[in-house]
């Protein structure tokens, strides 16, 4: 994707559309590995648990899967920005988890990233 170009004297509605400025939204990407030994209800209650409790109490979206290897994005529920809390909220939840490569990626913007 191309960054758009700054422009000076921007109306609000095209911001808006455009996503950009106070309309911009940034997210990160998130990976991991379910360890080998993990059954498939083990996966559906990890992934469950991720949502109830880091998920949806933060606002967030995500979107992705897998199988044993998962993968997506993760965003705000609503036009915002991810944090690092965010991105420190989702590291720490798979910490005692059994799941390896936990990966997340930088912020970036979602839409011209």
């Amino acid at each position: 994707m191309t960054n758009i170009p700054a422009a000076k004297n921007r109306s609000r509605r095209l911001r808006k559309k455009l996503r950009v400025d106070e309309f911009q939204e940034l997210g990160f990407d998130l990976a991991w590995v379910f360890n080998e030994e993990v059954s498939e209800e083990q996966i559906d209650a990890i992934v469950d648990q991720m949502i109830d409790e880091v998920i949806e109490p933060m606002q967030l979206g995500f979107s992705g899967g897998g199988h044993k290897s998962w993968d997506g994005i993760v965003c705000t529920q609503k036009l915002g920005k991810c944090t690092e809390e965010h991105r420190q909220a989702l590291e720490s939840f798979f910490k005692d988890k059994p799941v390896s490569e936990v990966k997340t990626s930088e912020l970036y913007d979602v839409w011209w990233g």
